[in-house]
């Protein structure tokens, strides 16, 4: 072993399916001495022939650093393996996608058995890790202190972003994050839909979307002004008002193209609302409200 590799810190890590692997292999290209443990055990030979110990039980696993991080499949799959092990003393990093009230839980549970605790949202696909070009990074909450203390370690699989030492707020930023995504998605599943009976190459209405949805994209600075500031009507350049009274025409488009409207009647009835409140010389940002309960 290399004189840099002993010099660099230990990690524990438990839990080795695609992104647990990916965690694991950035580690050690990195020359960081792993301990690694999975459930079902031959996933982790390949990892062994790269130089990771593989321990006989998650307990050993734990008990190996200080630094201990684990990637499983759920909130209720660390109490199933942890439950066993001996926390005391233990820096314990959960990358385990959870809800913020489980992260908040998840700390009260790892300071009650001597642990401190930092969570973490991956905001990237197992090949994105150990590839700082690909954009991928975790958001971590909890300890700025401890967060400070592991940075650099922590820093090898993806780029790291503290969001406070609240511990739900890596999971909630991660949800936030992945749920604009979706709405992302959902509505560019109904555009390639509205195309998809006519005579027009998927693959040429696709440039032309993902350049509108980047061009549309810097309207959420715009939405956080308005959240901030509490003036909704604020720059706004297309009001709410006008924008209701065009929502006919894409649902009369859908009927005729035989789509069904179920992916945008949800927002277009949120609109509604908001207009008959009396919004109609704000924009969108007044939906936010809408959906706060």
């Amino acid at each position: 072993m290399t004189r840099n590799a002993v010099e660099k810190t230990s990690v524990t890590l438990l839990g080795l399916g695609a992104m647990g692997h990916a965690l694991a292999r950035a580690w050690l290209a990195a020359g960081h001495p792993l301990t690694v443990w999975n459930r079902t055990p031959d996933r982790a030979a390949e990892l062994a022939r790269e130089g990771a110990r593989v321990a006989g039980s998650a307990a050993e696993t734990v008990a190996a650093n200080s630094l201990v991080v684990v990637c499983l499949l759920d909130d209720a799959s660390v109490d199933e393996v942890l439950g066993g092990a001996d926390l005391s003393g233990r820096d314990l990093v959960n990358l385990t996608t959870s809800t913020p009230a489980q992260a908040r839980a998840r700390a009260e549970w790892a300071r009650e058995r001597g642990a401190r605790y930092l969570d973490g949202g991956i905001m990237a696909v197992p090949p994105m890790i150990g590839v700082p070009e690909s954009g991928g990074y975790v958001f971590y909450s909890g300890s700025q202190e401890l967060f400070e203390q592991h940075r650099q370690t922590l820093d090898v699989p993806a780029r790291t972003v503290h969001v406070g030492e609240d511990a739900g707020h890596a999971a909630l930023h991660d949800v936030a994050l992945l749920s604009a995504m979706y709405g992302m998605f959902a509505g560019a599943a109904h555009a390639f839909a509205l195309i998809r009976k006519e005579d027009i190459d998927p693959a040429s209405l696709a440039p032309l979307l993902a350049d509108w949805l980047v061009a549309m994209a810097s309207s959420v600075h715009q939405t956080a002004d308005q959240l901030r500031g509490g003036d909704y009507t604020k720059g706004v350049v297309s009001r709410l008002a006008m924008q209701v009274a065009a929502t006919p025409t894409f649902l009369s488009t859908a009927e005729e193209q035989g789509v069904s409207p179920e992916l945008l009647s949800p927002y277009f009835e949120l609109m509604r609302r908001r207009l008959a409140e009396g919004g109609g010389e704000e924009g969108l940002t007044g939906v936010v409200d809408l959906l706060v309960r």
